[in-house]
């Protein structure tokens, strides 16, 4: 048997496999993205107080406030948290599946991070769901997108 290398017909055989998955993989890169675009955006959590842009972050999802109300700043303190607007809520989400996403979310007034879940609802909005215990334990809230 003889050693294929890149210039043999084995070599080139493996530059066209290569080139073809990179360009699948680019292309599922792309879907990706234009997937997320749907829940970019600047959004309302359920009590109006809160206002989180949600973007990019490299090649997942972030979301971190632009606006609160003074009562969410105030409530925010007992976090620990002293500049509630900036704050980073959504952290390191990746698509899971169609309309799904699984990240982390920050909860200011209790200064901790929980596992979470995004999940686009038919209507447009985002069920946002935070988790303790493996998932056992979890809440969730529909926030709407501003307009």
């Amino acid at each position: 048997m003889g050693q294929a290398g890149t210039n043999g017909p084995g070599g080139r055989r493996w530059r066209v496999i290569a080139t073809a998955g990179m360009a699948l993989l680019a292309g599922n890169g792309a879907a990706a993205a234009q997937g997320n675009e749907a829940v970019y955006g600047v959004w309302s959590n359920a009590k109006g107080t809160l206002h989180v842009q949600t973007a990019a972050c490299g090649e997942k999802l972030c979301g971190s406030v632009v606006w609160a109300t003074d009562k969410a700043k105030t409530d925010s303190l007992k976090g620990g948290v002293t500049h509630l607007v900036g704050t980073q809520l959504l952290q390191e989400y990746r698509r899971t599946g169609t309309n799904s996403w699984a990240g982390r979310v920050f909860v200011p007034d209790m200064g901790r991070t929980f596992s979470s879940r995004i999940q686009r609802l038919p209507s447009g909005e985002l069920k946002i769901s935070g988790c303790l215990v493996g998932g056992l334990i979890c809440k969730s809230q529909t926030w709407h997108r501003v307009p």
